[in-house]
């Protein structure tokens, strides 16, 4: 079921009012009846699946009570192996091991030797990355001793499936959303209605801006050797705004929708195409997946505390495994690899940490050095987004390549329509950079001023809203 479907707009309400309505009497009923509705919403995609998740759960929760329960840090850890082992292994089943069997085909094919590997057919199941890195947030926590196991299996069951988060984050850690399944939730009429405005803010940067951009983005790397350079950097940018409007968009609606429940999900994106730099980027750009890296790996393996060859190691281990994330793709592999490339600099001289703040804060204008960084972190950004957007690594370089051509500067053979969403969009946005999300406007306290703005984006959705597509993260 997607979000920006006839289905979801029917199912929403129908859940909203049956879950404060009649099954608000007992904490336990309602966190069964989120649990019932959250695998209806997960078995719309295909039903077969929920057995996955369901055993998944199931070791998980166990493996937590058995850690708790082990007396000696070598037994705590065998339990902890397990947990890791069968997320991974899911995982690594049914998203990489094609990969790595066609990989290693490859590479003996090319010293003389064929290698008859058996492949599998099989569909990745939609989410698998995000819960199975949720999941696993609860055994380390409880191995580190910073989460207590719990016994109330209803509560994890519904905590590991929970539907608005389930099938493309934000990641949540089990320190922040497990514990808000223990407490009795009463309606709350403020958080409700901010999440109503950031579910309306989330559809139009998916259906009015991602939507309209990926019209041209397909048809631009489908005919990348049909079109002029103009074209191509058409396309890079469209597509940058297409994969920030489709994920922060999916992340808007399901903060949103949280809230509308009585939950408090984190942030996972802050107008991060505003990023003076690439350090400041990757705090704001898919933040629960960054510093999941940063808490689960990064900093086991020694952070930035060790010497500079350490540091330079952690740094593309943390960027390309995010990569391979992404993907069973090179092209994710080399997307990491870019991005640890234009962070490195940075590290190296200390200055990953100097753009901590809002960019221009307290003012609407940036001067001229605030221009430039982000015109040139942006730019650094859509190159590397190429490579995420290819097919393959060939295509990818053949596209970085004809850009530079003398018909860079010629007019562009495609629809620039999306131009004009991409500016609403960041016109809003750069305002708001301060708030939580676009449509966060409490603060105007003119009713009529506040609910026009509503209306012009609703019928923004209604009258420029795209065909609807899936989100590009689902197949993540």
């Amino acid at each position: 079921m997607l979000f920006n479907s006839f289905e979801y707009l029917f199912f929403l309400p129908i859940a909203f009012l049956l879950y404060w309505f009649i099954f608000n009497k007992k904490l336990k009923v309602q966190n069964i009846f989120l649990l019932i509705i959250s695998y209806f919403f997960y078995g719309l995609w295909d039903w077969r699946f929920l057995s996955l998740i369901i055993f998944s759960s199931f070791v998980d929760y166990y493996c937590g009570l058995a850690i708790e329960k082990s007396e000696s840090l070598k037994r705590k850890k065998v339990w902890l192996i397990i947990s890791m082992s069968v997320n991974l292994g899911f995982l690594g089943l049914f998203k990489y091991y094609n990969f790595f069997a066609e990989s290693l085909s490859e590479a003996f094919l090319n010293i003389g030797y064929e290698l008859d590997l058996l492949t599998l057919n099989i569909i990745l199941p939609v989410g698998i990355s995000f819960y199975t890195f949720q999941t696993m947030s609860y055994t380390i926590d409880v191995y580190k001793n910073k989460l207590k196991p719990t016994k109330d299996i209803a509560a994890f069951f519904a905590f590991v499936s929970f539907f608005p988060q389930l099938v493309a984050g934000p990641i949540e850690r089990a320190t922040n959303l497990l514990p808000q399944f223990y407490n009795k939730r009463k309606f709350n009429y403020s958080l409700a209605v901010d999440g109503l405005r950031q579910i309306l803010w989330g559809l139009f940067k998916k259906i009015v801006v991602a939507d309209n951009c990926a019209l041209v983005v397909n048809h631009v790397f489908e005919n990348q050797t049909e079109l002029n350079a103009s074209s191509l950097l058409v396309g890079a940018i469209f597509f940058a705004f297409q994969i920030y409007g489709d994920f922060s968009g999916y992340s808007d609606i399901a903060i949103g929708t949280s809230r509308l429940f009585g939950f408090n999900l984190m942030q996972n994106f802050s107008f991060p195409y505003f990023s003076r730099d690439i350090a400041e980027f990757w705090r704001r750009w898919h933040i629960s997946l960054s510093t999941w890296f940063r808490d689960y790996v990064y900093i086991p393996l020694g952070g930035s505390k060790g010497g500079t060859p350490m540091k330079i190691r952690n740094t593309f281990i943390i960027f390309i495994v995010s990569g391979f994330w992404h993907g069973a793709n090179w092209t994710f592999v080399i997307w990491g690899f870019l991005n640890a490339l234009y962070f490195l600099p940075l590290l190296l001289l200390k200055k990953n940490r100097v753009n901590t703040d809002v960019v221009a804060q307290g003012r609407n204008i940036i001067n001229i050095k605030e221009f430039f960084q982000i015109i040139i972190t942006f730019t650094l950004t859509i190159i590397a987004w190429i490579f995420f957007r290819a097919d393959n690594v060939t295509i990818a370089f053949n596209y970085i390549k004809a850009l530079f051509s003398t018909s860079l500067f010629n007019y562009p053979e495609v629809d620039i329509k999306p131009f004009l969403f991409v500016f609403i969009l960041l016109f809003v946005e750069w305002f708001q950079r301060e708030k939580q999300h676009g449509l966060q406007i409490e603060s105007i306290k003119a009713f009529p001023i506040r609910w026009a703005i509503y209306t012009i984006v609703f019928c923004l959705i209604l009258i420029f809203g795209a065909k609807s597509q899936s989100f590009i993260y689902f197949q993540f």
